[in-house]
């Protein structure tokens, strides 16, 4: 393993060199972009420094490569995310995200007996509900709502809340939930009516 490493890290230096004269940036240009010394770079290329993630990180940034390519790294195997779904009273949920903060995104399955009696609650956040199949019905505020599949809501999660399957069969959605109150943006435009357009 320490093999492996020593090798990887020798390699880092012809890289870095290579990268460098293919894009016909200068040392001092590369020193400009990523804040490291001339003399650190120039130690860098020719195997006298030894890399670190400090200096790794910026120049891969500097060089639009990720570490990986940097360092040359072996594949890491099976490439899929295995996601675990947490089942609780009656509620299945998938989170389709692993990074920390941000907006979060699950695939929830509710069943006809998941939710009780509307029990209306309020938190910090935002969140978008996508309907997939059922349909859900959606407590929200002085609101009694039911989704059917292809519908989405939105809302301030300050205002009370509550959603469960509406019917006698299973609801299963998407939600984009964000704590810092991040909003989901549709970036499609509407079309032009023809008035619209005719007065161009």
């Amino acid at each position: 393993m320490d093999d492996d490493l020593d090798r990887a890290l020798d390699s880092v230096g012809p890289r870095l060199r290579a990268l460098r004269k293919q894009r016909e940036t200068t040392l001092t240009d590369l020193s400009a972009a990523t804040g490291i010394s001339v003399s650190t770079l120039s130690r860098l290329e020719s195997g006298a420094r030894r890399p670190n993630l400090e200096l790794l990180l910026p120049l891969a940034r500097a060089h639009g490569v990720t570490l990986d390519e940097l360092v040359d790294a072996p594949p890491t195997g099976d490439p899929r995310v295995h996601l675990r779904p947490v089942a609780r009273n009656g509620m299945t949920m998938v989170p389709l995200t692993r990074r920390a903060g941000g907006i979060q995104a699950y695939k929830m399955v509710l069943s006809p007996d998941s939710r009780g009696e509307p029990d209306p609650q309020v938190h910090e956040g935002y969140e978008w509900l996508y309907v997939l199949n059922g349909r859900l019905r959606l407590i929200l505020g002085e609101h009694d709502l039911v989704l059917a599949p292809g519908e989405a809501a939105e809302f301030d999660t300050r205002v009370p809340h509550w959603f469960g399957p509406a019917g006698g069969e299973p609801a299963e959605m998407l939600s984009l939930f964000g704590r810092q109150g991040e909003r989901a943006h549709l970036r499609a435009r509407p079309k032009k009516r023809a008035s619209e357009e005719g007065a161009d």
